[in-house]
């Protein structure tokens, strides 16, 4: 049996040499990013009980805290109410869930009829896509599963399906069960790429509507998502593949896959299919073989040696190992 702790702790330790102490940030990548580190660090912490990067987790809050953590793109602040979200799991501190519920409030300010409704991509209102209204469908999903007041609780519940009826209804989800990436100009699925993250925050979003509701067709929506994901979007060994990476993924997409995978992992949670668990353990081991120098840094193609390093990389595939630590004691390899 591999021991994923072993690598996610390693892997943690390299991460961090990125950090940037006076931006409380880290280096190498970007805004966006950062957010999923610090989910993946609140993640690490919640698996393990350990405080090693309690200090982190506050340093980013303090510093950045004046901004509500609010820019021009809705799904860069959905990012971020997620991983205040899981911060105040971790904690308990109420200040993480009001920041989370002060960013869905601006979040808001993207809704409006055009398409029918849906929240636009940025705050330039050019285009309305699949990421965006995924982060604000589940954002709210998981608000109110924890807010306490039930006009409260009543108003995220309105929000998280009033996003995921026009989700369904935008045609975004095509014929294959992938997620494209946006509408056209004339509020038709655009044909746009099937990137990971797009089939993986859906996952996390149905999933909590099912938790909520007990109403399978959520689980049964996600079922589909899933299968087709793992079936198709994987290279030629089965490991999880972005479409990009047989040219250039740019800033952003090295951190997809992981996003994928978390979420599969919180759809495994309550669908224990086997071959969710098989997927998630083959991932994990892809990422373990192809580090045989044994330095803890993770390329963006998880079943070839490693290509470059940078902290979007290794948070991916620190979310892929964090997955396997999950279901690893219940497999012996």
């Amino acid at each position: 049996m591999y021991n994923y702790r072993a690598h996610v702790e390693g892997g943690l330790q390299t991460l961090q040499q990125w950090y940037n102490p006076d931006q409380c940030l880290w280096d190498s990548t970007g805004w966006w990013n950062a957010a999923n580190i610090l989910w993946a660090i609140s993640d690490y912490q919640a698996r393990t009980n350990s405080t090693l990067y309690a200090n982190t987790i506050q340093e980013i809050f303090q510093k950045h805290s004046g901004g509500n953590f609010i820019n021009d793109y809705y799904d860069d602040e959905g990012w971020w109410a997620l991983a205040w979200i899981k911060a105040y799991d971790l904690t308990g501190q109420i200040q993480y869930l009001n920041m989370a519920r002060t960013i869905f409030l601006d979040m808001e300010g993207g809704w409006d009829n055009h398409c029918g409704g849906g929240i636009w991509w940025s705050k330039e209102r050019s285009y309305k896509n699949a990421i965006a209204n995924e982060l604000y469908f589940t954002i709210a999903a998981h608000l109110h599963q924890r807010v306490t007041h039930e006009d409260e609780r009543a108003y995220y519940f309105e929000r998280a399906y009033q996003g995921w009826i026009w989700f369904w209804h935008s045609g975004m989800i095509n014929r294959y069960n992938l997620v494209n990436d946006g509408l056209n100009e004339f509020c038709q699925n655009n044909g746009g790429v099937t990137w990971t993250y797009n089939q993986g925050v859906i996952l996390g979003g149905l999933t909590e509507m099912y938790r909520i509701t007990r109403d399978e067709a959520y689980r049964d929506m996600a079922e589909l998502i899933a299968d087709a994901a793992i079936s198709t979007l994987v290279d030629r060994y089965g490991i999880l593949q972005e479409p990009c990476e047989s040219g250039d993924c740019g800033a952003d997409g090295p951190q997809f896959k992981g996003i994928f995978i978390r979420n599969l992992a919180t759809l495994y949670e309550v669908l224990p299919k086997p071959a969710y668990q098989q997927f998630m353990l083959n991932n994990a081991r892809a990422i373990v073989a192809n580090n045989p120098a044994g330095n803890y840094q993770f390329g963006l193609k998880w079943s070839e040696p490693v290509d470059n390093s940078d902290a979007a990389r290794q948070c991916s595939a620190l979310d892929a190992l964090l997955a396997a630590m999950s279901v690893e004691s219940v497999e012996s390899l």
